[in-house]
């Protein structure tokens, strides 16, 4: 039975929910979401740092631009994984015992991850965190969909949303205080763990869905002689045009967060972590941050540029502030942009304002320099490209017959992690083999993704008009 279509008496089941037991269940849910923000955080800010701190002494920027990619690759294929996973979980077990043991995941591999030793254990361990971070998504938004029938999807779709990059901004100012720099970034995992705590009372005290636990009484029943809906229906025509469309359409502003907002972050941590240039610097011998262990030496009487012993650590998280606070607020309104501009004139134009925004921000100077216009830059793509997480959860399932809805929403999210995972892995290929490491190049290129999303949307089909119960 479809997860959207209600009955009779799945009504009278979700009206027997009292308002504490529903503001549970959307605290839980919430509070899930923006705790798997931080392990989005956690991604964007120390991966690129344990990367360097784990490697041996002396890789180049560019072999750790590639460790980058590599993790940020496993973040996005533990998510989409950890999606069908726990999905599938939930359908069998139940929306909240499945959100549940998702956030427990991801916080008792992230408390495992403070022991690593090498970049191959991170990156095995940073799957499996992910696979929690993935599963948190279907199940917190159907338990909430099921226990508030009557809220408007947009508004939905926006506070589960905003709920992540509450998180995203929690960590970075954190970061911006205690900063995460070479030998001291493993506490950072910690941090990561502390959802151990609502996983356990989320185990225990979260209702579970009545429209769940009905169509568990129902569905001897009400599949009698019917036809169960498989997984290759989407994949076939009819739908199949529908499914390629959805697909690429959420892959756009997947690879724009991951593969191309994320090197704005590397890029930032490697200035910010590394001692700035001077033409008429004091003339003497400096160690190098990342614990390479690497010294340059200047003659006292040389006239040379030399490095400063100045770092600035915090830059990174300034970034993602920049990035995640204007985001914050535009996911919120994402589906009530679509609303009001209609579907395909608001993706278009996001993608038309996410294009220039990056196109500008990787063609800064310095991004150390207050001047330069590097935060600014963040701070508008975060706010365009934020608009598209409230888009996607409102208006992928539109696109699809109630018959294969949450089947067809779902790949498409999903199948968007993984191309927008396959793009991040070219990418850092690039970076180490040809831009040797050079960020704000391979930014530039990637960020032309936009445009591609700006023709995707005009061959989609309009749902503006769309009765949901088609």
């Amino acid at each position: 039975m479809n997860a959207n279509a209600s009955s009779p008496r799945d009504a009278a089941a979700t009206a027997t929910l009292s308002a504490t037991s529903r503001c549970i269940m959307l605290a839980a849910a919430f509070l899930g979401w923006m705790c798997a923000g931080m392990h989005l955080a956690i991604n964007s800010l120390v991966m690129r740092v344990a990367a360097a701190d784990l490697l041996p002494a002396g890789a180049g920027e560019g072999e750790i631009a590639q460790w980058f990619g590599w993790l940020t690759c496993a973040f996005l294929f533990g998510a989409a994984t950890g999606g069908y996973l726990f999905g599938y979980l939930g359908d069998r077990i139940g929306r909240a015992k499945a959100m549940a043991a998702s956030i427990l995941c991801y916080s008792l591999f992230s408390a495992a991850t403070y022991l690593v030793r090498d970049p191959t254990q991170l990156l095995l361990l940073r799957f499996l965190t992910c696979l929690g971070v993935g599963g948190i998504w279907p199940n917190g938004i159907a338990l909430v969909s099921e226990a508030w029938p009557n809220l408007s999807r947009p508004f939905l779709a926006g506070a589960i949303g905003t709920a992540a990059n509450v998180g995203i901004l929690g960590f970075a100012l954190l970061t911006a205080v205690k900063y995460v720099e070479p030998g001291d970034w493993r506490w950072t995992f910690l941090v990561g763990a502390t959802p151990v705590f609502l996983g356990i009372v989320s185990w225990l005290m979260v209702p579970e869905s009545p429209r769940w636990l009905a169509i568990q009484r129902q569905l001897i029943a009400e599949t009698a002689g019917a036809t169960r809906v498989g997984l290759g229906e989407i994949f076939r025509p009819p739908v199949l045009r529908t499914t390629i469309m959805g697909i690429l359409l959420g892959t756009v502003p997947l690879f724009g967060g991951w593969g191309v907002a994320n090197w704005a972050n590397a890029w930032a941590s490697e200035v910010g972590d590394t001692a700035k240039a001077s033409e008429s610097a004091p003339l003497t011998s400096y160690p190098l941050p990342m614990g390479e262990g690497r010294v340059r030496e200047q003659d006292a009487n040389s006239t040379t540029t030399a490095l400063r012993a100045e770092s600035d650590p915090a830059l990174k998280s300034r970034t993602l502030i920049a990035r995640s606070l204007p985001g914050s607020i535009s996911s919120l309104l994402g589906g009530a942009l679509a609303f009001w501009l209609g579907r395909k004139r608001s993706y278009f134009l996001l993608s038309l304002c996410a294009l220039v925004c990056t196109q500008f921000l990787f063609r800064v100077d310095d991004p150390g320099d207050p001047e330069s216009g590097f935060l600014f830059w963040n701070a508008a793509l975060g706010f365009f490209s934020g608009f598209f997480f409230g888009w996607l959860p409102l208006c992928l399932p539109e696109m699809f017959p109630t018959r294969v809805r949450s089947a067809g929403a779902g790949v498409s999210f999903n199948w968007g992690r993984i191309l927008a995972g396959v793009g991040v892995l070219v990418s850092a290929a690039v970076l180490e083999d040809a831009l040797k490491g050079q960020y704000d190049v391979v930014g530039q290129y990637t960020g032309l993704v936009y445009a591609l999303g700006m023709v995707v949307i005009l061959l989609a089909p309009d749902t503006s008009d769309k009765d949901f119960n088609d």
